[in-house]
C-alpha cells in the first residue's frame, strides 16, 4: 500500500545551510498529508504526525523525533540558527524529542530545545532554550524557558518556569500522571495504525473485527474494573438509595448533598449560569492544578444534583469544588470547595474558609473585600509554592520600615489567606498593610506588596504596582531610608522598592512595552538608569516617563556580580 505522505520538502538554501537537506521518515511512521515537514528532520519508528503540524528545520537544524512519539494537531517545531542541544547520541541538534513522548495540541517546541523520553507536553505549552529530562509531565499553557527540568518532574498548568530555582523546586510526577500520559501515547498509536489502514481493506478488516470484540467484551464487563459496582459506576445499595435513573428529581429522603450546595446550584441555574465541577488530589490542590469532572449535559436541577453526587463518589478522598460559569461573559462567578479528602465519600460540606469567589461574585465580606489585584497576588504566591504572610505598620513605623506581623497564616487555602488579609485590613484601617511571600525552602522573602494605606477604602487594593514586587532580599524590617526621595510621578511603592534594591548594591535597568507587547510579555530592553542614589534614580525615571508617556515602563534590579535579575516592577502604565 502507498501511504500518503505529508508536504515534506528540502530546506531552502541559506548562508548557513546550503545542503538542501530533506526529511527522513521511518517506514512505520505516519505523517498526515496536511502536515508540513521541511529540512533535516529525522522521524523514528511508529511516530504519529497529526494534521496541521509544522516541523521546519530550515533555520535551526537538524531535528530528531524518537520512536513511538506522537506530534498532535497544530504543534509547531522550529529552531534558531544559533544554539544547539546534545542529543542522546552525543551529537548536536537544534531540537531533540525522545522516544515515547507526546507533544499535544498547539504545543510549541522552539530550539535550542531538548525533550527527553517518556515526556508529556500539554496543550499550548511552550518550550524554548530549555532541556526537559526523561519522564517529565508538563501540563497546559505552561512556559519553560532558559532552564533544565530534572527528570520525573511535574509542571502544573499555567506555570512560568524561567529560573533554575523554580525548576529545581517542582514536585515529582505521580503514578496517576504517568498512567494518563501512557494512555495518550497508546491512543495516538491506535490512530497511527488506523490512518495507515484507512485505505486498505486487507489491513482495516482485522482492526474492525478487534473493535467489535472489544465492544462486546465491554458490554459484559464491570465498569472501571471495580468489584461490587453496577453499570452506573456506583455501589448498588447507594445507587438505589440516592439516584433514580427513571426520575430526574433528586431524592431528598436520603440527602447526601449539603443544603448550601443545593442552594448554590439553584441560585446559579436561576441566574442563567452553567454549573460544573473540578477535582484535585492533595498534590494538585497545593499547586491549584484542578481537573474537570464530567460535564453536566443538562440544565435540569435534578440531573445536576444527581451528577454532582456521582462526582463526589467517584473522587472520594480528593478535593471537589463547585463552579458557576457565566457563558456570555466567559468567566467564573463562583468557586467553592464542597468535598475534602477527610470527608466521608459522597458527603458534601461547605466551609467558609474554603470558599473562593471571583471578584464579581457574591462572596462573604472578608473575602470579597480583598479586590481582584489582591486575589491575583495571593494566587501567584500559592502557585509558586510560597507561604503568605501579612504585616501592618502605622505612619511612623512605615517611615522607618518597622512592620509588625498580623499573625502567622498556617493554611495554604486561597480563601483562608484572603480572609486573614481582610481581617488584618479591617483591624488596621488607619495603618499600612502589606502581603509578603516567603520561600520556605530558602527561608527568605521573595516579594512584598502594600495592599492597604491609611484613608484608603477597605477592600480597594493599593495601586501603583503589580504583584511582581521587588524581593526584600532578607530582613524586611531593615530601614533603607525610603523617605529620602519623593516624586509626583512615581508611587510610594516604587520608591520604596528602588531604595531597597539600591541598598543591596544592585543597578536599576528599564524595559518598555506598548499595549500589544505588554499583553504578550515581550518587553524592549532599555539602558541603565543614571544615578547613584534613590533621589537621583527617581529623577531619571521621571524624565523617562515624561519621554514615553504611552508606554508601559518597568524597572529591573540587576545583581551585576551574580549576573541575574533580583527584582522587577511596573512603574508606569499608559493612561486609558
Amino acid at each position: 500500500m502507498v501511504v500518503v505522505r505529508s508536504n515534506s520538502a528540502a530546506a531552502p538554501p541559506t548562508p548557513w545551510s546550503s545542503g538542501l537537506a530533506e526529511p527522513s521518515i521511518h517506514p512505520t511512521a505516519y505523517a498526515h498529508a496536511f502536515s508540513n515537514i521541511i529540512g533535516d528532520v529525522r522521524i523514528g519508528a511508529n511516530v504519529m504526525i497529526a494534521p496541521g503540524t509544522s516541523i521546519r528545520a530550515d533555520e535551526g537544524t537538524p531535528f530528531v523525533i524518537g520512536a513511538n512519539s506522537n506530534i498532535q494537531d497544530g504543534v509547531v517545531i522550529h529552531g534558531l540558527e544559533q544554539g544547539r542541544v546534545v542529543g542522546d547520541d552525543n551529537e548536536a541538534y537544534s531540537v531533540w524529542v525522545g522516544d515515547n513522548t507526546s507533544l499535544t495540541h498547539m504545543a510549541l517546541i522552539h530550539g535550542p530545545a531538548y525533550v527527553g523520553d517518556d515526556c508529556f507536553i500539554g496543550f499550548r505549552s511552550t518550550v524554548f532554550n530549555a532541556k526537559i529530562n526523561n519522564g517529565c509531565i508538563v501540563m497546559m499553557h505552561a512556559l519553560i524557558q532558559d532552564v533544565e527540568i530534572p527528570p520525573g518532574k511535574f509542571v502544573p498548568s499555567g506555570s512560568i518556569i524561567t529560573s533554575q530555582h523554580q525548576a529545581d523546586r517542582l514536585s515529582d510526577v505521580q503514578p496517576a500522571d504517568r498512567k494518563f500520559a501512557s494512555h495518550v501515547i497508546s491512543i495516538n498509536d491506535s490512530l497511527r495504525s488506523g490512518y495507515r489502514c484507512a485505505d486498505d481493506i486487507a489491513c482495516i478488516t482485522p482492526l474492525q473485527n478487534a473493535n467489535e470484540a472489544n465492544e462486546l467484551a465491554y458490554q459484559g464487563a464491570t465498569p472501571l474494573g471495580l468489584p461490587g459496582m453496577d453499570s452506573s459506576g456506583l455501589d448498588s445499595p447507594i445507587h438505589a438509595e440516592t439516584i433514580d435513573t427513571s426520575n430526574t428529581m433528586y431524592n431528598r429522603n436520603n440527602l447526601k448533598l449539603h443544603p448550601d450546595v443545593i442552594n448554590n446550584v439553584r441560585r446559579l441555574l436561576a441566574q442563567g449560569y452553567r454549573v460544573g465541577t473540578e477535582h484535585a488530589d492533595k498534590r494538585r490542590f497545593q499547586v491549584s492544578s484542578w481537573m474537570s469532572c464530567s460535564p453536566f449535559n443538562s440544565n435540569n436541577e435534578g440531573d445536576i444534583l444527581n451528577s454532582l453526587e456521582t462526582c463526589l463518589h467517584e473522587h472520594s478522598g480528593e478535593y471537589v469544588r463547585l463552579i458557576g460559569i457565566d457563558v456570555n461573559a466567559k468567566r467564573r462567578v463562583l468557586e467553592t470547595i464542597i468535598q475534602r479528602p477527610s470527608d466521608q465519600p459522597g458527603q458534601s460540606e461547605i466551609r467558609s474558609v474554603s470558599t473562593s469567589f471571583s471578584s464579581t461574585g457574591s462572596a462573604p465580606a472578608s473575602v470579597a473585600s480583598a479586590g481582584s489585584e489582591l486575589v491575583t497576588i495571593v494566587r501567584q504566591l500559592i502557585n509558586q509554592g510560597c507561604k503568605v504572610g501579612v504585616e501592618t505598620a502605622d505612619k511612623r513605623r512605615f517611615q522607618t520600615s518597622s512592620w509588625t506581623s498580623c499573625g502567622q497564616i498556617e493554611s495554604q487555602s486561597e480563601g483562608a489567606i484572603l480572609g486573614a488579609i481582610s481581617d488584618c485590613i479591617a483591624n488596621n484601617p488607619d495603618g499600612y498593610v502589606r502581603v509578603i511571600g516567603i520561600d520556605p525552602q530558602a527561608r527568605r522573602r521573595v516579594s512584598e506588596k502594600v495592599v492597604h494605606r491609611p484613608g484608603q477604602p477597605i477592600g480597594a487594593a493599593s495601586s501603583g504596582g503589580t504583584s511582581n514586587s521587588f524581593s526584600s532580599g532578607g530582613n524586611g524590617n531593615k530601614s533603607y531610608g525610603g523617605g529620602s526621595a519623593s516624586s509626583a510621578v512615581l508611587s510610594v511603592d516604587a520608591i520604596e522598592a528602588i531604595t531597597r534594591v539600591v541598598a543591596q548594591g544592585c543597578v536599576i535597568m528599564t524595559e518598555f512595552a506598548d499595549e500589544r507587547r505588554y499583553k504578550s510579555n515581550a518587553w524592549e530592553t532599555g539602558g541603565q538608569v543614571a544615578g547613584n542614589s534613590t533621589a537621583a534614580i527617581v529623577r531619571s525615571l521621571e524624565s523617562i516617563i515624561n519621554e514615553r508617556p504611552k508606554s508601559y515602563i518597568r524597572v529591573i534590579g540587576v545583581d551585576q556580580k551574580a549576573k541575574k535579575r533580583v527584582a522587577e516592577k511596573v512603574i508606569h502604565r499608559p493612561a486609558k
